[in-house]
């Protein structure tokens, strides 16, 4: 028994480290291995333009999530992860799940960035477009 469960937390290990230090197919890895605190995690290429709702997102997101999400959902060292990453795409955390992040906050369990606590003065329909402009920026990176 003991030895099952130690090999099984070995295995979730090297599964995390995998994807926090290979990055994401597709994206460039941008963060060094001693990049400094707020540096952006992965590289992000933009849509040619965006829908106006993620227009509004990009505003909002850019206003209340960006000092910790980076700027293009890119991630920070050691602040929060980037949403244009595989592990955002719709299949795995749905448009809910970032309705409830913001209004409940989050306990870590992808990231070591530590919990997410709730967001302050976004409303349903704010959130809504920040979700469109996460998603418009996942679907030009090829996360779908």
């Amino acid at each position: 028994m003991k030895r099952s469960l130690i090999f099984s937390l070995g295995a979730l290990a090297l599964g995390a480290f995998a994807v926090l230090s290979l990055g994401t197919p597709g994206q460039s890895e941008t963060r060094p291995v001693n990049a400094p605190k707020g540096a952006p995690i992965v590289s992000v290429t933009l849509p040619d333009t965006f829908s106006p709702q993620a227009q509004m997102g990009e505003r909002a997101f850019n206003a209340v999530c960006a000092s910790c999400h980076g700027e293009n959902a890119t991630g920070r060292v050691g602040m929060g992860p980037p949403f244009v990453h595989p592990i955002y795409q719709p299949g795995h955390h749905g448009d809910m799940a970032f309705q409830m992040a913001v209004v409940q906050g989050v306990r870590a369990h992808h990231w070591p960035f530590g919990d997410m606590p709730p967001q302050e003065g976004l409303t349903r329909a704010d959130v809504g477009n920040i979700i469109a402009y996460v998603r418009e920026l996942q679907r030009a990176n090829g996360i779908e």
